[in-house]
């Protein structure tokens, strides 16, 4: 897929499941997270995407499962400060992994003439990266904000603890050329034009 390094004015922000359920503790339960400035480049991001009329979407998990700090109605459900919905902007819920499934979303975009989507939010080797390669699969112009995304450490399949920057970047390598370009949040801002 060819890509440049301006982003065109059609392109839409995707903020998703920056919801206050990944405060709870249990997310941290092998270990910390990365990218501590990934809500702050976040909301860098949707204040240019504001200000310059852009399309910005958010995607909120709505589990279904009972202890998710994700449920709906739950305490974690609502967004975090940062990456509250302003009236008019769309909101997806879903209940899997990628925002395509289940939702309306791919329809929405291509109603809209939406080709090119700006991927923020968490967890970046579930969500983020399901709904990238979601997007890279249906031919969307896809871009990563690495350093607006983040996860936590976690347990590989051997049992061998991997910090969440090696679970971050991993993830990234996974969608890097076929499914999405990776970008850091100045270079998105910059590409803006």
């Amino acid at each position: 897929m060819e890509r440049s390094d301006t982003l065109p004015a059609s392109a839409a922000l995707l903020v998703v499941d920056l919801q206050r359920a990944i405060d709870d503790p249990r997310w941290a339960a092998v270990g910390p997270r990365n990218n501590p400035r990934a809500e702050a480049n976040i909301a860098a991001l949707l204040a240019a995407w504001r200000r310059t009329g852009r399309t910005v979407v958010h995607i909120r998990h709505d589990s279904t499962e009972p202890g998710s700090t994700y449920r709906a109605g739950g305490p974690g459900h609502g967004f975090k400060e940062e990456a509250t919905p302003l009236p008019g902007e769309r909101v997806v819920g879903k209940s899997v992994h990628s925002a395509f499934i289940g939702t309306d979303l791919d329809g929405w975009l291509r109603e809209r003439g939406i080709g090119t989507l700006v991927v923020t939010g968490v967890i970046t080797n579930n969500s983020v990266e399901a709904t990238a390669r979601m997007a890279g699969n249906l031919g969307y112009d896809t871009r990563v904000v690495g350093d607006a995304t983040f996860t936590f450490a976690r347990l590989d399949w051997s049992g061998r603890h991997r910090t969440a920057e090696e679970v971050h970047d991993l993830s990234l390598a996974n969608l890097s050329g076929e499914y999405a370009a990776i970008m850091d949040t100045a270079g998105v801002l910059a590409a803006l034009g």
